[in-house]
């Protein structure tokens, strides 16, 4: 990160500090002591309990050596909602707070899960390393590609351990069909074609409307530019509209085209275009309900992902998934399926998760969340390696931003392969980032 731009630690906790309630967060990171003994539990906290923040907090409780003491949450009609959960469902009562900076100035707490709307991933995940926490950041891993970029300076700078949550890289199936393809099974893989279909209804047009007294909308909307709050936007709407969402692409096809990238062995293309719309509904949704976007690797190799978010008729019957071709045969995988086929479409090879995961629900828990927990966790107390450190999940986010902005400008973008940077095109770039409310700014 550029000098010029970067801030101390401290200054930077202050001016978080400022920006909501005055909260200081007063001890040193490098006096944190992250060292857990053989048998220890990794003590952790889960921020965001709406949807994924469920599953994470389940994924936790399964996972070995490890337990969740505290949960947070800026409402407070979800947090009992979630201990009433966590009492009938896991017998546990886990310490509940509603301002996440409390939960980062806590030295007993080790790590946290952030599973909050995605305009506080980045700048959330950034503050909780500078305080000597690990973290499971939900995908997208940003709102925009520069917070990608802050957040591997963050991890480099911090040294803390940073998982996406792209769960589908700890599948034992998907795992198996990538190293097929990279041994060769289908030949020369050249092709990724990535889709996800679901059945969602309309948004309607909101009004606006007083904030629920239960609510904190001011620490809700942190980073994000203020709006006056609307009846059609918490707790799940949010994800449509540019303030705090960054679509379909970011929420569900991050998984796919992650996939597609790994079984290619791809970084960043040279060029992305997207076609689409707002096609089903005529309603407040910002984003795209239908898009095809299209990414071309200097490699010679290329990815498709098609989003239909209101239209759930199945691919080879399933919901989500993506498909490999090779010079010998193709692959299909999903979070639940390996299925390996010859270029005569006879199948080869065909493996099944243990455990199946669910795929277009809202909350998507299910055994690979587990997997992905412990893969964590391993590497916060055995160093192990990660299946989706930051600097990987920076890359695909990345390439779902491209298609969003290649979308929003209705151009061929022409993309820097060193660094997913867009080429000659002031007016694209200016996406690469985003505004900010003053005093919220993500900076360590």
């Amino acid at each position: 990160m550029n000098n010029s731009k970067s801030i101390s630690r401290r200054k930077f906790i202050k001016t978080a500090s400022i920006a909501g309630a005055g909260l200081s967060i007063a001890f040193s990171a490098k006096s944190y002591s992250s060292i857990i003994g053989s048998n220890d539990k990794v003590r952790m906290a889960v921020i965001g309990l709406n949807g994924r923040g469920k599953a994470l907090f389940g994924a936790i409780t399964k996972s070995k050596n490890a337990v969740v003491s505290h949960v947070c949450d800026v409402d407070k009609r979800t947090i009992t909602e979630m201990l009433k959960m966590t009492e009938e469902i896991y017998g546990l009562k886990p310490q509940a707070e509603t301002d996440f900076r409390k939960i980062l100035e806590n030295k007993d707490i080790d790590a946290v899960a952030i599973a909050t709307p995605d305009h506080w991933h980045a700048p959330m995940t950034i503050m909780a390393v500078s305080t000597g926490k690990d973290v499971y950041v939900e995908k997208p891993c940003s709102h925009n590609p520069h917070e990608g970029e802050l957040l591997i300076s963050a991890q480099k700078k911090y040294g803390k351990v940073i998982q996406m949550g792209t769960q589908q890289r700890s599948a034992d199936t998907s795992i198996e069909a990538i190293q097929d393809i990279h041994n060769g099974l289908i030949g020369d893989a050249y092709y990724g074609r990535a889709w996800y279909a679901n059945n969602r209804k309309s948004i309607g047009l909101g009004k606006p409307v007083a904030v629920p007294a239960e609510l904190n909308w001011e620490l809700w909307q942190g980073p994000a530019p203020r709006k006056a709050y609307h009846d059609n936007w918490v707790h799940y709407n949010w994800h449509w509209f540019w303030n705090w969402g960054t679509g379909e692409i970011n929420n569900n096809g991050t998984h796919e085209i992650d996939i597609c990238r790994w079984a290619l062995g791809v970084d960043f293309p040279v060029e992305v275009n997207s076609s689409g719309g707002r096609y089903a509904f005529k309603d407040d949704w910002q984003f795209y309900d239908t898009q095809v976007a299209n990414y071309q690797f200097p490699e010679e190799k290329m990815i498709t992902w098609e989003g239909r978010s209101c239209n759930s008729f199945p691919e080879q019957g399933w919901g989500r998934g993506s498909a490999i071709y090779g010079t010998k045969g193709t692959v299909l995988i999903d979070r639940n399926n390996y299925r390996a086929y010859d270029l005569d479409g006879k199948l080869i090879k065909e493996l099944k998760e243990k455990e199946e995961s669910a795929t277009t629900n809202t909350i998507g828990e299910g055994a690979l969340d587990v997997n992905h927990m412990n893969n964590f966790l391993d590497a916060i107390r055995e160093n192990k390696k990660l299946h989706s450190p930051i600097e990987v999940g920076h890359i695909t986010n990345t390439l779902c931003h491209l298609g969003n902005i290649a979308q929003a400008t209705g151009r061929k973008l022409a993309i820097d392969p060193e660094n997913g940077k867009i080429l000659n095109d002031d007016q694209a770039m200016k996406m690469w980032s985003r505004d900010y409310e003053p005093g919220w700014e993500p900076r360590f």
